[in-house]
């Protein structure tokens, strides 16, 4: 069942009879029920229900979207406020932009979080970055010297962009901009907790090399060696979902 939190601005739900121990954090796209598995395994056949909270972040599931353009930083402050109401430290997992949220969330308030598991976040760039087609470009450039209209360029947009992109609408499309120009070295290097990094091989859309380049840089800043890479074959980029066992186990060994 679906519950409010942070005065109305967070939908989630939770799971086990305990005060929640755990906070589940989805990708781009997607909703608290992608960590069904993980939280409540079915039929018992993964253990008992976790004591967790799973959420649906601002503009996404049932949570309306953030009132201004915000980037992992202030999702991350949105989440703290839920995290306050809860016995902290917590584990905080996250998938893909959540992973990088609850990134931002360990680095800023480390008394809140005890450790982080991630998957399939893109939490920094490996190789040159990819370009935008060349027709893209050129009405991008029109654009800039008056001689294309705004909607001229929204149309390029629609051609154009990414899947994630066409599907936004509103100021999700500005936020998904913003979110995407971003990386977060800084915040890797921050983080304080035990972080398990838990990764398809095969993950086409964040490819195992950023897990390995992110461990590199956790173990070089202040996580040390409580960092880890948990390598899932065969799991692809939606891990909660195709291995949701893999995602619970490294869960559980930092509630142990």
């Amino acid at each position: 069942m679906l519950q409010t939190f942070a005065g109305g601005r967070l939908f989630g739900s939770r799971t086990g009879r305990g005060t929640p121990a755990v906070v589940a954090l989805h990708g781009w796209g997607r909703s608290h029920r992608d960590f069904d598995a993980t939280l409540r395994p079915a039929g018992g056949s993964g253990g008992e229900p976790l004591d967790a909270l799973a959420l649906d972040l601002p503009g996404f599931g049932a949570s309306p979207a953030p009132p201004e353009v915000w980037g992992p930083a202030e999702y991350a402050h949105c989440v703290a406020g839920v995290v306050e109401e809860l016995d902290a430290p917590l584990v905080v997992v996250g998938h893909s932009f959540g992973g990088r949220v609850a990134v931002h969330l360990a680095a800023a308030r480390p008394e809140q979080v005890r450790a982080v598991v991630v998957t399939g976040a893109p939490l920094l760039r490996v190789g040159a970055a990819r370009r935008p087609p060349p027709a893209y470009r050129l009405v991008r450039a029109l654009h800039r010297a008056g001689l294309l209209s705004d909607e001229r360029l929204e149309s390029a947009r629609e051609r154009y962009g990414s899947a994630d992109f066409r599907a936004a609408r509103g100021i999700m499309r500005q936020v998904l901009s913003r979110a995407v120009s971003e990386t977060d070295e800084a915040q890797l290097d921050a983080v304080a907790c035990p972080v398990t990094l838990v990764w398809g091989d095969d993950d086409a859309t964040v490819p195992l090399a950023v897990a390995e380049a992110a461990l590199a840089r956790l173990r070089a800043g202040a996580a040390g060696d409580a960092c880890e890479l948990v390598v899932s074959p065969g799991a692809g980029h939606l891990l909660p979902l195709t291995a949701p066992g893999v995602l619970r186990q490294a869960i559980e060994r930092h509630l142990a």
